[in-house]
C-alpha cells in the first residue's frame, strides 16, 4: 500500500505529481494513504516508475483541485485522488450531480469564502514609526489560505512592510518578496496602534445604522471576526 507524504498542507504540486503517477500505474484510491510532512507514521514509499501512457483531465478539475486542496478536511487529498481516478474513465463527471463532485465543489467554495473574509476582516496595526514602521495583522483562517492569499495583500499594500500572523503560518512582505514562516500564538499579535483613534473616527463617519443588516454581516463575517 503506497504511503504518500506531501511537503506541507498546501502542497498541490506534490499531490498532483503523485496522483498522476498513481493513476497511470492503476493504483486504486483504496490502496493509497496520504500524509503531510512529519505527520506520516512511516517513511513514504517510493512512487512506481511512471509509465509511458498519459491521460488528460478537464482544466476545470485542476482549478477545482487547487482550491479544494486548501480546505482543512484531513481527507481532502484522498477525496481529490478518488475524483481524479474516476475522471480518467469519465471526462463528463464534473458536469454531473455526483456526490464526490459536489463535495469537492463545496470544499472549494468554503475556501473562496474564507479568502473573501480574510480580505474584508484583516486589520493591520502600525508598529514603530516613520522609517522603522511595520504593519502587523492577526487572522485565524478556517482553511489553509494564507500562502495563497498573500500575493493579494502584497499587491494591495506594496509600499508598506507587513506581516500577517496566524496559528498555521505567517506571511511577511518586505516590499520585494513574500516570506512564509511558522505560525504563532495570538499573544504575539499587537493589540493597538497610534492610528487607532483615526480608524475610529473614519468608521464613525461612514457608519449608517439604517443600512445595518446584522444577519447578512454574520453570514459573511462571523462574530469571531
Amino acid at each position: 500500500m503506497p504511503t504518500i507524504t506531501l511537503a506541507r498542507e498546501t502542497d498541490f504540486d506534490g499531490w498532483r505529481k503523485a496522483a498522476r503517477t498513481l493513476v497511470q500505474n492503476h493504483v486504486h484510491p483504496s490502496e493509497v494513504t496520504w500524509h503531510v510532512g512529519s505527520h506520516a507514521p512511516e517513511p513514504s514509499a517510493p512512487l512506481p516508475e511512471r509509465p509511458r501512457d498519459t491521460f488528460n483531465v478537464p482544466g476545470k478539475f485542476i482549478a477545482l483541485a487547487q482550491s479544494a486542496i486548501l480546505h482543512r478536511d484531513p481527507l481532502r487529498f484522498a477525496k481529490l485522488y478518488r475524483l481524479l481516478w474516476r475522471l480518467r474513465g469519465d471526462h463528463d463527471l464534473l458536469t454531473t450531480t455526483d456526490p464526490n463532485v459536489a463535495q469537492a465543489i463545496a470544499m472549494a467554495k468554503a475556501v473562496h469564502r474564507d479568502q473573501r473574509r480574510m480580505r474584508a476582516a484583516l486589520r493591520f496595526r502600525e508598529i514603530g514609526r516613520e522609517q522603522k514602521s511595520h504593519y502587523v495583522a492577526w487572522f485565524e483562517p478556517e482553511h489553509h489560505i494564507v500562502e495563497a492569499s498573500a500575493p493579494f495583500f502584497a499587491h494591495r499594500f506594496a509600499d508598506m512592510p507587513w506581516s500577517i500572523l496566524t496559528p498555521d503560518v505567517c506571511a511577511h512582505w518586505d516590499g520585494h518578496a513574500v516570506l512564509i514562516t511558522s505560525g504563532v500564538d495570538k499573544a504575539e499579535a499587537p493589540t493597538e496602534d497610534r492610528l487607532e483613534e483615526t480608524w475610529r473616527r473614519i468608521c464613525a463617519g461612514i457608519f449608517n445604522p439604517a443600512r445595518l443588516k446584522a444577519k447578512t454581516m454574520q453570514t459573511e463575517k462571523p462574530k469571531r471576526y
